[in-house]
């Protein structure tokens, strides 16, 4: 969609406003772009059942269009295959590997496995900075610096929905705005965000 529709837009940011989602999702996308700030340094995972594909992509995307080089994710996935390429291929041990100046980010809908806790408190303990996108955990939740509950029961914002908010506002500047997009880049992310908080709209 290349066009949205102003009166939708403004319909969407009220409803938002109103139930507080733009502040929350705002104040963990300022976050991680604050913490996220040493290229390569982003680790992002999920759970076994779910690797944060769509996450990772629009954050790699934000990274690019806002000349943020931190923001773009290192994915870390369960079981990587053989064979797979290098970006694709990182295992569970990155996370052993966490120092100072990283950033983990874990992205859990459901409730996070204690090998994944276990390995979030190591990093914790040797000085990552932990973020987490949750569905309710509150183990997980209890080891992030910053945290940000998706209740499986909000018919407003999924957890997807969730996802385009937060990677948006992170690549957004100090005042809500992006510093990298011109009218086209504006519209495609307003859009996106339309699409993925109330589905795609019919022209």
């Amino acid at each position: 969609m290349d066009t949205v529709d102003a009166e939708q837009i403004t319909m969407l940011r009220e409803v938002l406003a109103a139930t507080g989602w733009l502040e929350r999702t705002g104040e963990f996308g300022r976050a991680l772009r604050v913490s996220a700030r040493t290229p390569g340094g982003l680790l992002l995972v999920g759970t076994p059942a779910e690797d944060p594909w769509h996450l990772a992509a629009h954050l790699d995307d934000e990274s690019r269009l806002a000349a943020l080089p931190g923001l773009a994710p290192t994915l870390v996935r369960w079981a990587p295959p053989p064979g797979a390429p290098a970006h694709l291929g990182i295992g569970l041990e990155r996370l052993e590997a966490a120092r100072r100046g990283e950033t983990l980010f874990v992205v859990a809908e459901d409730a996070a496995p204690v090998p994944l806790l276990e390995r979030v408190d190591d990093a914790r303990r040797t000085g990552a900075v932990i973020l987490a996108l949750e569905g309710g955990d509150r183990e997980l939740r209890g080891l992030a610096h910053e945290a940000l509950t998706v209740p499986s029961r909000d018919a407003l914002v999924s957890f997807d929905g969730a996802q385009h908010l937060v990677s948006a506002a992170a690549g957004a500047d100090g005042e809500g705005g992006g510093r990298h997009r011109g009218p086209r880049g504006l519209r495609h992310r307003l859009a996106r965000l339309l699409d993925a908080v109330s589905g795609p709209t019919v022209d």
